[in-house]
């Protein structure tokens, strides 16, 4: 048992999260940790959501401008975007020293489908910095507002656990071959109001004019539609190329957004496959990439049997 927030310097990456009740534990937790790394002259990276972006300001007496802010609700509305906004603050920031970050990607008003990707994030933080020098996340749970089973999987996706002001390890933390296994649970099938489509090589210009029709149906705007159907021409093409040479496309509405997927018989056995940007000079392999930076959402799935990617989107304006 240690005291909160104090870490070996040979620790590496350090993931933790923080236990809190309501906003007053939300500054009262996370204060010592940004005035800690204040004191050391480690660059502090703030992600989460405005108003307690307002708040931890308002209790920093002056010395908020000598960290960074950014709002969750912008930068995180889709999940894959946040390990690539960590991988750009320590290589741009640390240059061999430390830096630290507080990232809460989770809250109650997350959607069900959106709480899994953010899930999956936080137990892939672990993958995608596995390797990278030494700097310490601190990600915030409210327990006062957030179900008990979003709680007991905090603690299986980080390796130690800040309650009560003490720091502990997890017993419950999975460990990386565990985390590194992808895709591993299924999505809920496609409703049987799903229109659908089989495409293969020859047949892409036709998936590109479906995908934007359904999209012009359901409501979003032309842009959307583009963006949508580019995203979708992209998984399509690498189904072509590299799973197994066709597909099939589906696409219906579910609580206001628009969801589109492509299944293939191809394998993904990257875990941080679409969360990891592409080098400049890289071929290939941004197909995922490309359908987050374009989506709301991005799932993917992938068994023995095929590969199945699902991208959401939500009328803009």
């Amino acid at each position: 048992m240690t005291v909160a927030h104090t870490a070996r310097p040979d620790e590496g990456f350090v993931h933790e999260a923080l236990l809190y009740a309501g906003d007053d534990g939300f500054v009262s937790g996370t204060l010592p940790f940004v005035r800690e790394g204040l004191e050391r002259g480690e660059p502090v990276l703030v992600v989460v959501q405005r108003e307690k972006i307002d708040r931890l300001r308002a209790s920093l007496d002056g010395e908020a401008e000598r960290l960074l802010f950014a709002d969750m609700a912008e930068v995180g509305t889709n999940p894959a975007h946040i390990i690539p906004l960590w991988a750009d603050f320590v290589g741009d920031r640390g240059h061999g020293r430390p830096v630290r970050g507080i990232g809460e990607p989770i809250w109650p008003e997350r959607g069900a489908a959106e709480l899994v990707e953010c899930q999956r994030h936080e137990s892939l933080l672990n993958l995608a910095f596995a390797e990278a020098p030494a700097w310490r996340l601190l990600c915030p749970y409210d327990v006062s507002a957030l179900p008990r089973s979003v709680i007991d999987e905090a603690r299986r996706s980080h390796p130690h656990v800040v309650a009560g002001g003490v720091r502990n390890e997890s017993s419950s933390f999975r460990g990386l071959e565990e985390i590194g296994a992808p895709f591993a649970d299924p999505l809920p099938p496609a409703p049987p109001s799903a229109r659908e489509l089989r495409f293969d090589g020859a047949s892409l210009a036709a998936l590109r004019g479906f995908v934007y029709e359904r999209a012009d149906e359901a409501g979003l705007g032309t842009a959307q539609g583009h963006d949508l159907a580019l995203a979708v021409n992209e998984l399509a093409t690498n189904s072509v190329r590299h799973g197994g040479g066709d597909g099939v496309v589906r696409a219906w509405e579910e609580d206001g957004t628009f969801v589109c997927e492509v299944e293939d018989r191809g394998r993904i056995g990257d875990p941080l496959v679409g969360r990891k940007r592409p080098a400049a000079d890289q071929k290939g392999g941004r197909g995922l990439w490309i359908a987050n930076q374009l989506c709301d959402l991005v799932q993917v799935r992938s068994f023995a049997e095929g590969t199945l990617a699902r991208l959401h989107l939500r009328r803009s304006g």
